[in-house]
């Protein structure tokens, strides 16, 4: 009977450890998830401030720019279409196909900006205006903020892959769903730099 005993309780120990492991494992993932859905929020932040600022930027300078109706057109048209890959990639940070529609969406953008700012150079009234001066600032300023959050949420989901892919926890997040995360990274390498914005 007392081995019978000893038997049950090496086993009962073992499931415990087991259960324990398996709960680790689980709990980290989780913990990993969340903060890369946090740094995602991050960005989120700051492209909504991003996408607040451009349309000052065109309506000052729709003033000065009349025969430059395409180009802000495309602005505007660039603007709204990060604005809704923004929407859908905030509602699953880990979804790899919302990303990269968001990283195009706004490498568009960054390109549109960066042909209106080139073209902005030839309009001198519009480079020495005050509002534009400080729109000038303020997207400078945000386009490092979000440099700074996509860094942030990149090193989020490169530490939880990287937990999720390791033997034998990728076991644990193979059973309970744990999906890759995709970085977010520019696509076109011509927009890997933030729009130039100097008046």
């Amino acid at each position: 009977m007392n081995t019978f005993l000893i038997i049950v309780g090496v086993l009962v120990l073992l499931f415990l450890l087991t259960a324990g492991w398996v709960m680790g494992v689980y709990n980290r993932l989780v913990t990993l998830r969340n903060r890369f859905e946090n740094a995602f929020a991050q960005i989120d932040v700051q492209l909504k401030r991003r996408h607040d600022l451009i349309p000052n930027l065109v309506n000052i300078a729709k003033g000065f720019m009349e025969h430059e109706k395409s180009t802000l057109e495309a602005v505007v048209n660039a603007r709204n279409q990060a604005v809704s890959a923004t929407s859908a990639a905030a509602k699953n940070p880990g979804d790899a196909d919302a990303i990269n529609t968001l990283a195009g969406a706004e490498s568009n953008l960054n390109g549109a900006l960066g042909r209106l700012l080139m073209i902005a150079e030839d309009y001198p009234d519009l480079k020495s205006n005050e509002n534009m001066l400080v729109l000038q600032e303020e997207l400078t300023s945000t386009e490092n903020k979000v440099a700074f959050a996509r860094q942030g949420y990149n090193d989020a989901v490169t530490i939880y892959n990287t937990a999720r892919e390791v033997f034998p926890a990728s076991m644990i997040a193979g059973t309970f769903g744990f999906q890759n995360a995709q970085l977010y990274e520019v696509q076109d390498a011509s927009h890997r730099e933030a729009p130039e914005v100097s008046f």
